[in-house]
């Protein structure tokens, strides 16, 4: 299995062998074609909470944007 466009969001953002600019989808899921099912696994819980793994020889660091939240005048 390998992930999906949907699984990775707009707030994501991917850093590939602590490289500084953030991969793009597209490479991030040609890596996964080659994942066990756990690994994919690990990484699908790395894209909801954020943090750094490395998988198959490769490290990524996950950093998840918060939503900006507006106060609504009462």
């Amino acid at each position: 299995m390998t992930l999906k466009k949907q699984s990775i969001r707009y707030n994501h953002k991917i850093y590939l062998n602590k490289s500084k600019e953030p991969s793009e989808k597209d490479e991030i899921i040609a890596l996964s074609k080659f994942w066990s099912e756990n690994e994919e696994n690990l990484f699908k819980k790395l894209l909801k909470q954020g943090g750094s793994i490395n998988i198959k020889g490769n490290h990524f660091k996950l950093v998840v944007q918060e939503k900006i939240r507006r106060l609504r005048d009462i």
